[in-house]
């Protein structure tokens, strides 16, 4: 089935603009969005994702309260829920593999669901602004494509992307909102952006930055982050970035540059270190067995040994 708006399919997609255009309740709805104020969230009931990550969960679970992501630029954040089981997906989407990518998530909850007879998929989507690239738009055309192309019903409620997502300060083109979370027991959506983006933020980031996938890292059966086990080939060229400016990190290694925010360059550096002290990505992960992180008393995530 396709993809609808208002309970109608919504025909072909040619670009978020023209779905703006054809629907302007959704232009309205991605503007009062914006501007409802950030959201603080406990790290403690917080689950975190990464770029190319993806985490769901249902309203039973008791490790897990927020599933949240932030730092997209270009990157769309994709919230799928299913309004029968409460289950509910976030993914930090950035292009790789989308119509893969979607597909993925959309499994993800319909199998958290399969006990639900009533209900319906909604999806939320926010992300994106005008870059001179226009790699916001081509991610936007593309995601709302790959939805679209869904055996299953699903139903676009919330549509922040892109041209409402942009924001102008002092000429210079960026994103309203960077970051949000996800309420697993309500559905509520909201602006936030995080601290704490762990567990494992540098293994987690490294795998990313050495081609990875998208990969679900959480298994709310057990309330257990998975990490790995990832593969990547030792590269000592990569040393060359940590002696650069910073000029020259966010020209080469951010799709824009201009709006990344103020924590991208050593963010970059961080994950290159880990990198290097890491080149056989092996030891991390004795016997090719994940990495496991379950909620300790405190509500820090601690690796199961």
């Amino acid at each position: 089935m396709p993809l609808l708006i208002q309970n109608r399919g919504v025909g072909s997609i040619n670009s978020s603009a023209e779905v703006f255009d054809k629907y302007p309740h959704l232009k309205e709805g991605g503007r009062a969005f914006r501007s409802k104020p950030q959201v603080e969230v406990d790290p403690k009931c917080l689950l975190y994702v990464q770029q190319r990550e993806f985490a769901a969960t249902t309203p039973a679970d008791n490790c897990v309260s927020v599933i949240g992501s932030d730092d997209a630029t270009t990157c769309h954040l994709v919230v799928l829920r299913h309004t029968g089981s409460g289950a509910v997906c976030l993914a930090h989407c950035d292009g790789f593999n989308t119509w893969d990518e979607v597909r993925l998530l959309v499994n993800a909850v319909t199998l958290l669901s399969n006990t639900s007879k009533d209900g319906r998929l909604e999806l939320h989507l926010v992300g994106g602004f005008n870059d001179d690239s226009k790699t916001s738009h081509k991610l936007s055309r593309n995601i709302l494509e790959a939805f679209h192309d869904q055996q299953e019903d699903i139903h676009l409620e919330t549509c922040c992307i892109t041209e409402i997502n942009d924001n102008v300060v002092d000429g210079i083109h960026r994103p309203s909102i960077y970051g949000i979370g996800v309420n697993v027991k309500t559905g509520e959506l909201f602006p936030s952006t995080f601290t704490y983006k762990g567990p494992a933020e540098e293994l987690r980031s490294t795998r990313t930055f050495t081609g990875g996938e998208m990969v679900e890292i959480y298994d709310s059966s057990r309330g257990l982050v998975k990490i790995g086990p990832c593969k990547w080939s030792p590269n000592l060229d990569v040393a060359f970035w940590l002696s650069r400016n910073d000029a020259t990190i966010l020209k080469y290694l951010s799709t824009s540059p201009m709006a990344e925010p103020p924590h991208f360059v050593q963010h970059i550096k961080s994950t290159i270190r880990f990198f290097l002290k890491h080149p056989d990505c092996d030891g991390l992960f004795p016997g090719g067995q994940p990495q496991f992180y379950r909620r300790a008393a405190t509500g820090e995530w601690e690796m199961v040994v």
